[in-house]
Order: C-alpha cells, then structure tokens, then sequence
C-alpha cells in the first residue's frame, strides 16, 4: 500500500500534465492560444496566491505533529497549500471550459494525488481544500480578464478604425 500511496501522491502530476498537453497539441491554434494563456497567466496566479496564503496560515505537517515517519520523504515546512493538489487541481479546473470529459479525468486524478498526500503523512486535509480554493479562484480570475480582454478588442474603436 505505501508503494502506491508513493507513486499516486509523487507521480500522478506528470500525467495530468501529459494529458494536457495532448489535449494542447491535438486543438486548433485557436484553442491553443487561450488555453495557453489561461494556462501560464492562471498558473502565476496560483503561485502567487498560495505563496501569499502560506503567509497568512501555517499548517504543520502531520508527520511532525504524530511524530511519524511520512510515506513520501519530504522537509517539516509548512504544508499550506498543496503544490501537488495546487496544480493537478488547477489543470482540472482550467481544462473544464475545453473538455467535460478531460476536465473529470484531471479532477479525479488531482483527488487521487491529494488523498495519497493526506495519507502519506505530509499534507492536512485543509491543506487540500485550499489548494483547490486557490486554484478554483485563478481559473476564475483568469477566464474573467479572458472573457473581458476579448470583448474589449471586439468593441474596439481603435481596432475597428484601422
């Protein structure tokens, strides 16, 4: 069991990331552009915000507090946010306006990773929740500026004067 508690928790990041990037290589150029932006743009959001969030709230991670040994090896920092939940979660979240399908694959992939964090020892269950707040409120903001920059050029006196 700790075995694949190790790889679900360590490795299942690389396939949401592979999935992905199938999804980008396989869509129109269109397509890849926004969801290439939202991807990077929505991406520095999230880092930016879970950086701030760890600020503002420090969770010690379960291995020290129960005084065990984590499943996965990793520093007694602060566990708030979950890189890992982070980013599989924020995948999920942002290929849900593309693909339905791919969308529920990356949520339950970013479900998967998360629960073997928690059971691994290194991560809090609040951990995962903000990690999915931080991510859900990056897609959001994102495809809001999206939503707004391309009515914006389409309303434009500028763009339609030349």
């Amino acid at each position: 069991m700790h075995t694949l508690i190790k790889i679900v928790g360590e490795d299942f990041v690389y396939i949401s990331v592979a999935i992905v990037g199938v999804y980008w290589l396989r869509a129109k150029m269109s397509v890849k552009k926004t969801l290439g932006w939202q991807l990077v743009a929505g991406g520095v959001l999230a880092l930016v915000l879970s950086v701030v969030a760890a600020h503002f709230y420090y969770d010690t991670r379960p291995f020290v507090t129960h005084h065990l040994t984590p499943i996965i090896p990793h520093a007694a920092d602060n566990g708030f946010p979950s890189d890992h939940a982070l980013f599989t979660s924020f995948l999920a979240f942002t290929m849900a306006s593309y693909s339905r399908r791919t969308a529920i694959v990356l949520l339950v992939i970013a479900l998967l990773a998360s629960w073997a964090r928690v059971a691994a020892h290194i991560h809090n269950p609040i951990d995962i929740v903000g990690s999915f707040a931080i991510a859900a409120i990056s897609v959001v903001v994102v495809r809001v500026v999206t939503k707004w920059w391309h009515n914006r050029r389409k309303t434009s006196n500028w763009r339609s004067a030349n």
